[in-house]
């Protein structure tokens, strides 16, 4: 018997027809960020102008001219003209091709439509749209939450505070904003405000008179430079009054300076320093590789240390359920496996435990899976009358389903460790648990417990541990690392540059996976809590290793 599958969208909201969308796009607008636009042709002139370069050519034209070289003169002046049309061009250049990058990185966001999920460019939204959004993504524009499921927002871009923000529709909090991005849990929210009219906007536009700063590579250059030019205009001083005392011709020792001081300034620097960055970013470019600012380039260039996540990063990100740990035989099962009752007792709870819309990996894979192993789908039967949200250190979270009948299943999963906190196990069961967490975790697998709770009232307890919980199992998922990740690696090893995995997941199970891809130190692992811990000594020779 096939499964049932749940519906694409079961959020009873229908969002905006598209006539409603052209209507509100004709009186609002795009979603985009309009800032005041500057003239690039006079940017470009300027910028031009006040290279030490042409200002020499200028004042060595000049003096051709007064003095009748009329043909070393327009030699010069030509030059000049040549310097200008290539700088123009290569600019012009330079924006094209950032505009059309700007194309290829425009974020694209979910909106439901006509009672369907539709895929949009950020900026196809509207005023009205219902944006759907989820673990990862980025926020694009600003909004109410009308539907949420443990949802959590990084917020550090606008308020600075590094800890994830929960929001729920029925909370105080129940806004979200354009440039944050989503931490946790899945939520839908009408749209507020788009473009500048958004927090961020308005913030981009109290801005716009700030200039920017330079990198310390042009600092770096541009004292270079300055230092060359005094160093030339001293040059260029005592060879005229050498000239001039052996010639007494004002004219001609003034030219002969100029064209000895000319030789030693290194004007053309700054000029091959950006186009070496444009270069750059074009073979990266070619590589595959999107580069929204030439600055990207150099800092790329000065990297010493790259910081990086596990999951998504180093793996897949495709989860599988690759085995499960049945509590009451003790055994350890793989879902290639005939199903015993207990086997798919476990997994039905696991998936009860889940986001009834999965948006999680591991969630993903324990739907799949109950739809695999089970023949009558429960799922359409029961809905869900109370949740509690993944918290706690080590987290859990907990779901009550409920039937017409009034039957119940109060689900949870997390960390083995917290759910073992609040279970009635002997020291043997624990004992038993503990030796299957690190077998499984050696081996790369990422796992969940499973527990099970009996509960009658209708006054649910305010803290979900206060449950009477039964420990069911443990759930193991396999997450394989990227194919190419292994030659990624070895190019920053031959670069110089030294790598390290930063994850919350368990040390033995991301050793495992750094072993895999050839990770070098993938045998020394730290927690968080114990770097935090260490000196600026003990830091510094960690980072060593």
């Amino acid at each position: 018997m096939t499964a049932n599958k749940l519906p694409q969208n079961n959020f009873n909201l229908n969002g905006l027809s598209r006539e409603q969308v052209f209507e509100s796009r004709k009186i609002n607008g795009q979603n985009k960020l309009e800032y005041k636009k500057e003239n690039v042709f006079l940017d470009v002139l300027k910028r031009i102008i006040k290279e030490p370069m042409v200002i020499l050519l200028l004042v060595a034209s000049c003096i051709y001219f007064v003095s009748g070289k009329t043909g070393d003169a327009i030699f010069l002046s030509s030059a000049i003209l040549l310097v200008s049309i290539i700088s123009l061009y290569q600019d012009s250049r330079s924006r094209n091709a950032l505009e059309k990058l700007k194309d290829l990185t425009q974020p694209k966001c979910k909106v439901i439509r006509d009672g369907k999920i539709t895929e949009i460019k950020s900026e196809e939204l509207v005023m009205g749209d219902s944006l759907m959004v989820e673990e990862g993504s980025s926020i694009n524009a600003d909004g109410i939450i009308v539907h949420s499921n443990d949802f959590s927002v990084d917020e550090s871009i606008l308020t600075g505070e590094s800890l994830a923000v929960y929001k729920d529709s029925e909370k105080e909090d129940h806004l979200i904003f354009k440039g944050t991005t989503v931490a946790s849990g899945l939520a839908i929210a009408t749209i507020t405000a788009i473009g500048n009219q958004t927090r961020l906007g308005k913030i981009g536009k109290s801005i716009e008179s700030i200039k920017e700063e330079k990198t310390p590579l042009e600092l770096q250059i541009n004292n270079f430079v300055k230092k060359m030019v005094i160093i030339g205009a001293f040059v260029f001083i005592i060879v005229w009054a050498i000239n001039y005392v052996h010639s007494y011709d004002i004219l001609d020792s003034l030219l002969k300076a100029l064209t000895l001081a000319m030789s030693i300034l290194p004007e053309e620097i700054p000029f091959a320093f950006t186009s070496y960055m444009a270069l750059g970013a074009w073979r990266l470019m070619k590589m595959g590789i999107v580069v929204k600012q030439m600055k990207t380039v150099e800092t790329l260039g000065s990297s010493t240390v790259i910081c990086t996540d596990k999951t998504g990063t180093i793996t897949e990100n495709k989860m599988s359920l690759a085995k499960f740990f049945i509590q009451s035989t003790n055994t350890i099962s793989i879902p290639e496996d005939p199903f015993t009752n207990e086997g798919k007792g476990l997994i039905r709870l696991a998936m009860f435990a889940s986001e009834p819309i999965p948006f999680d990996p591991m969630e993903v894979a324990l739907h799949a899976t109950y739809s695999k192993s089970i023949s009558e789908d429960e799922r359409p039967l029961y809905k869900m009358i109370h949740e509690y949200p993944l918290e706690g250190k080590p987290p859990m979270m907990t779901h009550v389903f409920e039937d017409r009948s009034g039957k119940r299943i109060i689900a949870a999963k997390g960390a083995p460790e917290a759910l073992m906190k609040i279970c009635s196990l002997t020291a043997q069961e624990k004992q038993n648990i503990e030796n299957t967490i690190t077998s499984l975790t050696i081996d790369g697998y990422r796992v969940l417990g499973v527990a099970e709770a009996k509960y009658t009232g209708n006054t649910f307890p305010q803290n979900q541990t206060e449950f009477p919980f039964n420990f069911k199992g443990i759930v193991a998922f396999y997450d394989p690392p990227k194919k190419n990740i292994q030659s990624v690696l070895e190019g920053f090893y031959k670069a110089g540059i030294t790598v390290k995995i930063v994850t919350g997941d368990y040390a033995a199970t991301t050793s495992s996976i750094a072993k895999q891809v050839g990770f070098k130190g993938y045998e020394t692992t730290i927690t968080g809590d114990e770097l935090m811990k260490l000196s600026d000594e003990e830091f510094k020779c960690f980072q060593k290793r």
